[in-house]
């Protein structure tokens, strides 16, 4: 059986195609960086001297996604026919021409692109020193650093370069992309650097909402949120991109339910709990499970309070993730973690039917995960945690999801007339069935007409 090549080999024989038509090729940005770091790449680019129009010449099936800005993708020759749009293809590698950009008075792309035969040219415009460097796949992966790459790759340093200021002028985004890999890589900012982002932090605002969404939800996912959200605070991207997080600093909690501090200290400690790689809603739920706090925050006579902050949570939670653009489901279950996030106390107190309802949620591994961090970060115990898992673990998914044993056709059938009622009726015997008190539909016909009468 042959074997389909990685994506490496497919950036390799890109590089190899063009060096065949007399073009320079390299391998370049975060797959130099990552290889460096021996750390697998999640992509790998090229840069060339070639045009784009040469290099759709040379690989005909490619997308000219970013031709104006000298960017094509060559997708891997197994996964055609190729798809509709180009974010369905997962496997192709970006080839971007060596280029001198212009102005960027959009914040975002340059205002005109020249394009250029040198490499030491073309990794001038880049972001960061760590992803300038390029890589010769065709000799032992020699390294071409023209900006001093390796040196903060050894020192553990994020460095623009050039100027600092112009680098994040350009596009406002790469400033909480230097928070991202200043965390992800446990790397410090280098002190021009952090002073541009201080100073230009206020103009993240310019940056699309859905940029800045994913940037973010890098930084939870990664591994370091916790460092990530630090950095954010301490470059004051963090007043500006989520203010209502900014919000919990200095915001106090009752000691004898959270020893660890206000609540500013308990979502740092809480992020510190997520894993490398967890879900988008599970990271973005943990972040905002007690937003509501601040603006519900009052000292009552016997403890500080915060009447309605689950409630209050939820609606700003929507808002947030409705100014960030996320779909329609992502914001269904983020919602739905912070609105569940204190059921959890009073699992041991809930009826049968009432705590197989609450363990069928959607994605309630989520809700579990959220609670056991919570707890952690908190008082630090796990006992309603382990009551749910182990029901969780006990009981058949047969009986927390039980087949109806009567449903509306059924009700109409009997003479009832179709209502708001209804609902009720058939909630009914669901509690029934799930308390264990109804088995059979047999059981279930006779509790409705003895339960329910018939009007008339």
């Amino acid at each position: 059986m042959k074997m389909k090549p990685t994506m490496r080999e497919h950036a390799t024989n890109i590089v190899r195609e063009l060096r065949h038509h007399g073009f320079q090729a390299y391998f370049a940005g975060g797959c130099v960086r990552d290889t460096l770091l021996a750390i697998a790449p999640a992509d790998y680019d090229v840069a060339t001297d070639a045009t784009p129009q040469q290099v759709m010449r040379i690989f005909p099936e490619t997308y000219a996604v970013g031709a104006q800005f000298g960017v094509v993708l060559v997708p891997a020759p197994e996964d055609y026919p190729r798809p509709q749009t180009p974010s369905e293809h997962p496997n192709h590698v970006e080839v971007a021409t060596f280029r001198n950009d212009g102005a960027y008075s959009d914040g975002r792309h340059p205002d005109s692109v020249r394009y250029s035969k040198s490499p030491q040219e073309d990794v001038q415009r880049r972001d960061f020193t760590i992803n300038g460097l390029l890589m010769d796949p065709l000799d032992n992966d020699r390294v071409l650093d023209f900006v001093g790459g390796r040196k903060d790759l050894e020192a553990g340093i994020i460095r623009a370069i050039g100027n600092a200021g112009l680098r994040f002028q350009e596009d406002k985004l790469r400033m909480l992309r230097a928070v991202r890999f200043a965390a992800r890589f446990q790397y410090t900012i280098e002190p021009q650097t952090f002073a541009a982002i201080r100073k230009l932090a206020p103009h993240i605002e310019q940056v699309s909402r859905e940029r800045v969404r994913d940037e973010l939800t890098k930084m939870l996912t990664e591994g370091h949120a916790r460092v990530a959200f630090e950095l954010l605070d301490a470059t004051g991207l963090l007043k500006q991109a989520l203010p209502e997080i900014d919000r919990m600093h200095g915001v106090e909690q009752p000691p004898q339910f959270h020893p660890e501090g206000d609540v500013w200290i308990h979502t740092l400690l809480l992020l510190e709990q997520l894993q490398p790689r967890c879900s988008r809603t599970l990271a973005w739920g943990a972040l905002l499970h007690d937003v509501g706090k601040p603006p519900t925050f009052r000292v009552a006579p016997d403890r500080i309070r915060f009447d309605g902050h689950v409630e209050v949570g939820v609606r700003m939670a929507e808002a947030i993730c409705r100014r960030l653009h996320f779909s329609n489901d992502d914001t269904r279950q983020i919602a739905a973690l912070v609105a569940n996030h204190m059921r959890f106390g009073d699992a041991g107190r809930m009826k049968e039917s009432t705590l197989k309802r609450f363990m069928r949620l959607p994605h309630f591994d989520e809700h579990m995960e959220l609670h056991r961090i919570d707890c952690l970060s908190s008082h630090g115990g796990l006992d309603m945690y382990e009551l749910v898992r182990n029901r969780l673990e006990s009981t058949p998914a047969e009986h927390i999801r039980p087949a109806s044993l009567v449903n509306g056709d059924d009700l109409i059938q009997l003479g009832y007339r179709p209502g708001p009622e209804f609902r009720a009726i058939l909630s009914a015997i669901e509690d029934a069935q799930l308390e264990g008190t109804l088995h059979t539909r047999e059981e279930a016909l006779s509790f409705l007409l003895s339960e329910f009468p018939r009007a008339g």
